[in-house]
Order: C-alpha cells, then sequence, then structure tokens
C-alpha cells in the first residue's frame, strides 16, 4: 500500500529505493527505518544528527536512501512554493556530507549489500580494499 508521499511499507518508495532516514523541515519530523534498528546507536544518532542539521540549514525534505543495487544516495528536495529553498546550497551540503561522511556512507553500503541482499561480506571487503 503507498502512502501520499510515495513511501510503500517499511519505507520503500515506489520506485524501490528505500529510505533508510528522513528529515522533514516542514512538519519538524524526522524518520528512521525501523528495518534497520539492528544498527549501532552511534550511526543512528549520526544519521540523526546529520539529516536534522541538514533541514534546519536548508530547509525542505532530506533523504538518505538505499539504491535497488546498495548505492547510498543522499537526495533534497523542496516544496514548489517554498521560496526560501536554495538549491545551491542544498547541492553543496550534500557535496559536504560525502566528502566528511564518506566512511560512513561506504559502511552503510557494505551493511546493506550484505544483510539486505545477502552478498558476500569477504566479496564486499575485497571490493572495497580494490577500488
Amino acid at each position: 500500500m503507498e502512502k501520499e508521499n510515495g513511501m510503500k511499507d517499511e519505507g520503500m518508495l515506489a520506485d524501490g529505493r528505500i529510505v533508510l532516514c528522513a528529515s522533514n523541515d516542514y512538519s519538524m519530523k524526522y524518520y528512521f527505518n525501523k528495518k534497520f534498528d539492528p544498527l549501532p546507536e552511534s550511526i543512528k544518532e549520526e544519521l540523526h544528527m546529520i539529516s536534522v542539521l541538514y533541514a534546519k540549514d536548508v530547509g525542505g525534505i532530506f533523504e538518505i536512501v538505499f539504491e535497488e543495487d546498495g548505492e547510498v544516495s543522499l537526495i533534497a528536495r523542496s516544496a514548489e512554493e517554498d521560496v526560501r529553498y536554495d538549491e545551491v546550497s542544498a547541492c553543496l551540503l550534500i557535496g559536504e556530507i560525502r566528502r566528511n561522511r564518506a566512511e560512513l556512507l561506504d559502511s552503510l553500503q557494505i551493511y546493506y549489500r550484505a544483510f539486505i541482499l545477502g552478498e558476500d561480506v569477504a566479496d564486499l571487503l575485497d571490493e572495497e580494499s580494490q577500488g
């Protein structure tokens, strides 16, 4: 069943991507996908901090999602009528998050591919050390 925001049950978007977490500056809400509760508390706290601070700094809606292949995407969007939202600042901040939190994002990708997609952990770690 699809909800109004384009999200199906368990944080799955209509296009098959899975939302890890999201922050909405309009409704002042934070969402964390319960499917990822096994993640360490420190990781969950860091994701919460990244998401909420992003939404507070730039506005709009910020999501961290897993693509179907396990790639981590950072998505920012705004309501059409939001004149405060600065798309350039949004893109710059996403780039900063990608640079400053690269290790976290890489680890999340390995976690997703190993525990959700069921890929071999040894192969993933070999792939990571080569790339």
